[in-house]
């Protein structure tokens, strides 16, 4: 955090539970977000109690707050939420369903085991990630900065340039005996003029990304409410998103859960890895098997590429 900010939060203002619907895992979210570059999310020590800690700023109102997510023997996951005030009956709402969006708890996956018994390949990965969802990024508008930040970048790169602006300019929460750190809330990120790593046209971009959010333009419900096609061509007007960001916003940012993304290199090579095949498959392969893995088709090519990449990186 920069030297003139300090923590919000450190008293909890409100607390959730949420019973999943078929098979979760936080373990499994948290180990997928110790390797997803874009969250920053540190690595825990071996044996620290399995604990999802983080900051995000609330779709509609932008107010920074900061979760403590935990999940008990029954499986059901609990959170209690920080900020630096009070919290309204409408706020905390608001934020426990934006937290079931994020580990993709909105959805009732009780039908997922089915599509490993229709496709053994996933049934297999299934049993070696188990309870394992789509974790999303906390909102639409976070997706959609990063899709920015990214472009023409290096991931690990971009990673950083996400992270120093959620240091510089996003609100740290102190959340139980940790100090979490949120990317912007769009009136923050209105104010970027110039950010080492950025070119003009991406500070510009993100200004623009900020107010169409403020204004909140969009929503991640309203997103998944839209038909596919409409959601998508709507996200495109936003300047610097094309086709291959939309369906990022789409898919990983609002959460839709059923949808194989029509640009991604790195689907096509878990693909051809998990399905031990001679070259790499074509959009046509892939989707004849993705059908089936309706309605869940988001949660197995999340599947796919987390196995993917656990089995070939260094």
């Amino acid at each position: 955090m920069s030297a003139a900010q300090h923590p919000a939060g450190g008293q909890a203002r409100g607390s959730f539970t949420i019973e999943p619907r078929g098979g979760y895992s936080l373990a499994a979210s948290i180990r997928f977000l110790e390797g997803f570059e874009p969250a920053a999310f540190p690595s825990a020590p071996e044996g620290a109690p399995v604990v999802l800690d983080a900051a995000f700023p609330l779709e509609g109102s932008w107010l920074t707050v900061g979760v403590s997510v935990e999940q008990a023997e029954s499986g059901a996951v609990r959170g209690r939420l920080y900020a630096d005030r009070a919290l309204g009956r409408a706020e905390l709402s608001a934020a426990k369903a934006q937290v079931e969006r994020i580990l993709s708890l909105d959805v009732d996956g009780s039908g997922y085991a089915e599509v490993g018994e229709r496709d053994p390949v996933i049934g297999r990965l299934q049993a070696a990630f188990p309870g394992l969802r789509p974790v999303c990024f906390w909102s639409w508008y976070e997706a959609a900065a990063w899709s920015i930040i990214g472009q023409r970048m290096r991931m690990g790169q971009a990673a950083a340039v996400k992270a120093g602006l959620a240091t510089e300019l996003g609100t740290p929460v102190q959340v139980g005996g940790s100090v979490q750190q949120a990317f912007p809330a769009p009136r923050q990120l209105a104010e970027l003029q110039y950010f080492p790593g950025l070119t003009a046209a991406k500070v510009e971009r993100l200004r623009a990304l900020a107010e169409a959010a403020r204004v909140n333009r969009f929503d991640s419900a309203g997103l998944r409410s839209m038909p596919r096609a409409d959601a998508l061509e709507a996200l495109q007007e936003l300047p610097g998103i094309g086709p291959l960001s939309a369906e990022l916003v789409l898919l990983r940012g609002a959460g839709d859960p059923d949808h194989v993304p029509d640009h991604t290199a790195r689907l096509t090579a878990a693909v051809q890895w998990a399905y031990d095949l001679d070259s790499p498959p074509t959009a046509e392969h892939i989707a004849t098997l993705a059908k089936a893995w309706a309605p869940y088709r988001t949660w197995a090519v999340v599947l796919l590429r987390s196995a993917h990449y656990e089995a070939t990186r260094g």
